[in-house]
């Protein structure tokens, strides 16, 4: 497999691509707000190919659930057929979770149909265990099970000020703001890098491009 190139989300001008992929390969209808809601996404795309639609795509989020934990969540994870078994959708997993350790996450959650074999199978193969099952929870009328993944806390036994409070040992939570991001896996189309204006006060936007080497390897 040639070598995969990812770059950052940049506007409403990614969105067609990203949400005609979506909605071939999911059962859920998203409208366009559904894509808005997730401000921050990633490109990827083999480095030989002139074409600019999208092959794969992941959208994520990053919140404070209850205020107490720092919880990223998989809303979409889809990879064109004609793409899958190359350990694309493994390695759009891996980097959103490696995007959100960054930024503090204590887990991530995502739910995916009770049948869906191949996606349990993934995101159990990456560390993720079954919390519930939710019934009725699609609109087609499809159970889900909504599945978790801890995140480790790094050094956390090096870490003697972080994490305490400035009276004492009692634990402090480093509630960072909502951080939204997606990663999008596509074919070759060179576009410029820019930052995004976000409205909300409360998100904050990001601008980078990732290039591999190698080929892809999950």
């Amino acid at each position: 497999m040639a070598s995969v190139r990812y770059r950052q989300y940049t506007g409403e001008s990614d969105l067609p691509h990203i949400m005609a992929l979506v909605q071939s390969e999911l059962s859920e209808p998203y409208v366009i707000y559904t894509f808005r809601y997730f401000l921050h996404q990633w490109y990827a795309y083999p480095s030989e190919s002139d074409t600019s639609e999208p092959i794969g795509v992941i959208v994520c989020k990053q919140s404070i659930h209850n205020d107490l934990a720092n919880r990223g969540y998989i809303a979409m994870l889809s990879v064109d057929k004609q793409w899958r078994k190359r350990g694309i959708a493994s390695a759009l997993v891996r980097h959103s979770i490696e995007a959100m350790k960054e930024d503090g996450v204590d887990e991530v959650v995502l739910e995916t149909e009770y049948d869906n074999f191949a996606a349990l199978s993934l995101y159990e193969s990456l560390g993720f265990i079954r919390e519930k099952r939710l019934y009725r929870f699609y609109l087609n009328g499809k159970d889900a099970f909504r599945l978790v993944l801890s995140v480790p806390p790094p050094d956390a036994d090096n870490n003697d000020n972080s994490g305490t409070s400035s009276g004492g040992n009692t634990p402090v939570l480093n509630k960072r703001r909502r951080r939204s991001l997606g990663i999008v896996l596509s074919s070759y189309h060179p576009i410029p890098m820019m930052k995004m204006r976000c409205h909300p006060v409360n998100h904050k936007s990001i601008s980078f491009c990732i290039t591999s080497v190698g080929p892809t390897s999950v």
